[in-house]
């Protein structure tokens, strides 16, 4: 009797549901596509990764630029940076900017905007209705920022060759060199030892 009344229940219930349900596409931003050519960094796809996020352009390029201390301006679809930045660096930025600006902190969905009340910025969903105050961290100096450390592994472009061979990388304050790297890579890298400002890694094969 009981499984009689359990069946009857899941009946009535899937007799209630929708025909169709709603079914929302896996939220994705794509991979930056970053050009070096000396000190300057340019995002080739910052167009896609703009209609991903579906926020102003400004908005992220003012976000960015404070965040990685570098000046820079959209070319296009393109955003040019007046620094080496690696793909690490611009990676944790997006993922910081998606977090704050764009996703619900309730459903996780991305299908929100920004609204101004009074001097405070309001992330709205339009999923599920939460909102919350944007609350921006403080940008991080260079000189503020986590050291290197032995055994871990980090994303480098290599931007010379020393005298030895090996490939050098910068990395905020630090000066790698890397064994068997040439110009031009970009890799990953993991730390063997480090001595004040001089790290020397070997190439992180995946």
């Amino acid at each position: 009797m009981a499984n009689d009344d359990y069946l009857s229940l899941l009946g009535r219930a899937k007799e209630k549901l929708p025909e169709t349900i709603e079914k929302h596409e896996r939220f994705t931003i794509p991979e930056p596509d970053l050009l070096h050519e000396g000190k300057i960094t340019t995002v080739r796809n910052f167009g896609a990764i703009i209609d991903a996020l579906r926020r102003e352009p400004e908005h992220l390029l003012h976000y960015l630029l404070r965040e990685l201390g570098t000046p820079g301006q959209i070319e296009g679809q393109r955003l040019v940076l007046k620094a080496k930045i690696s793909p690490a660096q611009f990676n944790d930025r997006i993922t910081n900017y998606t977090e704050t600006f764009v996703l619900c902190s309730e459903c996780g969905r991305p299908d929100t905007h920004i609204n101004k009340e009074g001097r405070i910025l309001v992330l709205e969903c339009e999923a599920c209705g939460a909102h919350r105050p944007v609350r921006v961290r403080r940008a991080i100096r260079s000189d503020e920022k986590e050291g290197l450390r032995e055994g871990e592994v980090y994303d480098v472009v290599i931007e010379d060759v020393g005298r030895k061979g090996d490939g050098v990388a910068k990395l905020d304050k630090y000066i790698i060199y890397v064994s068997g790297a040439t110009k031009g890579a970009q890799i990953k890298i993991r730390i063997q030892k480090i001595s004040g400002n001089v790290a020397f890694a070997v190439i992180e094969h995946t």
